[in-house]
C-alpha cells in the first residue's frame, strides 16, 4: 500500500475534534462503563439491563421486534440472550402461531433483577443529567433519536 496519499496530522486533529461517530462511542463507552459499574451489584450489566427493560412487557416479544428496537441484529441479540437465558432471567420459546419465530419473555427471576437494578439505574441517570447543565438532557435524547433512525 502507498503512502502517497498520506493524511496529515492536522487531519487527524480535525477528526478527532469534529468526529460525531468518535464522540458518539466514546460518550457510549463511557456511560456504559458507568452503568455496569453501578449495575454491578444487581449482578446484570449496562447492555442486559437495556434488553431485560425491552423485554418487561405484558407478553413476550418475538426477537425481531426487540433487535429492532436496541439497534441489533438477530445475531447478536441471540448471543446476548445466552447469558441472561442461563441465568434464569429470560426464557426463549417457539411462537405457538408462527413456528419459525422465537418469543422472548422475562422469568420471574428476571423482573427482580430488573426491579432490583431499576432504581440504580434511575440514581445514576438522574446523576448524569445533573451533571450536564449546559446541555438539555431531553435535546439531546431527541437528537441521539434522530440520528439512529437515520440510518
Amino acid at each position: 500500500m502507498s503512502n502517497e496519499q498520506a493524511i496529515s496530522f492536522e487531519t487527524t486533529h480535525l477528526v478527532r475534534d469534529t468526529c460525531l461517530c468518535l464522540h458518539a462511542q466514546r460518550a457510549a463507552r463511557t456511560l456504559a462503563r458507568r452503568f455496569d459499574e453501578a449495575l454491578r451489584p444487581a449482578g446484570i450489566t449496562s447492555g442486559q439491563f437495556s434488553l431485560l427493560n425491552a423485554l418487561n412487557r405484558p407478553t413476550p416479544p418475538a426477537i425481531g421486534p426487540v433487535a429492532q428496537l436496541l439497534a441489533m441484529d438477530r445475531t447478536t441479540l441471540t448471543a446476548a440472550l445466552k447469558p441472561l437465558e442461563r441465568d434464569g432471567l429470560v426464557v426463549v420459546t417457539r411462537d405457538p402461531e408462527d413456528r419459525r419465530s422465537r418469543l422472548v419473555g422475562l422469568t420471574d427471576t428476571g423482573r427482580e433483577v430488573l426491579a432490583t437494578a431499576f432504581p440504580i439505574w434511575r440514581e445514576l441517570h438522574a446523576a448524569i443529567e445533573a451533571g450536564l447543565p449546559e446541555l438539555e438532557p431531553e435535546a439531546l435524547r431527541g437528537g441521539l433519536r434522530s440520528l439512529s433512525r437515520a440510518g
